[in-house]
């Protein structure tokens, strides 16, 4: 990362037991959005990630994922409105995640990231493949205290690598989305 980058690019990985507050931010960012996004969103804005699975433990940060039409053009469009709600824009080539559009919304303090944005482009097999592997964890208490033993110890192992605590979950995603987790 560039000495330019903001506080929160450097946050370390921390997974914290599941608080209930998460799932109310959540909702309340969701509700925000498609409201701020409305003459772009074709299926949704869904809360995605380990904090919308009731019990896990997780990072702390929302994960909200907005399906739209066309990123570059909601980008170029809703940029204002998402910045002046407290929305930073991630650009692609340091994302390096093509599929999506990326916004953080760090807190006050501008050091750790409060929520992520993902917009997908629709149609995207991405854009399912949030929403089974969260409805997967929601409905399977084994596969949900898996994945976060997994989490906690990818946290422990690689907490100062956001990239490798990443791609460290891949292989059990892949598992859950195959069936064979």
């Amino acid at each position: 990362m560039s000495e330019d980058a903001p506080a929160w690019a450097h946050e370390r990985a921390e997974v914290r037991p599941h608080d209930p507050r998460w799932i109310v931010r959540a909702e309340a960012e969701c509700s925000r959005l498609a409201d701020l996004l409305a003459p772009w969103v074709v299926d949704g804005v869904e809360h995605i990630g380990s904090t919308a699975v009731p019990g896990l433990a997780a990072k702390p940060i929302v994960d909200l994922m907005v399906s739209v039409a066309d990123l570059d053009a909601v980008v170029a469009q809703a940029s204002g409105l998402l910045v002046a709600e407290g929305w930073v824009y991630v650009a692609p080539e340091l994302d390096r995640r093509p599929w999506r559009r990326f916004f953080v919304k760090p807190d006050a303090s501008g050091r750790r990231r409060e929520a992520h944005l993902h917009l997908v482009q629709a149609g995207h097999p991405r854009w399912t493949d949030q929403i089974r592997f969260r409805d997967a964890l929601r409905n399977d208490a084994r596969l949900a205290r898996a994945y976060e033993d997994l989490k906690q110890r990818l946290a422990t192992e690689n907490g100062h690598d956001r990239e490798a605590y990443t791609a460290g979950k891949a292989a059990f995603v892949a598992s859950v989305l195959a069936g064979t987790a």
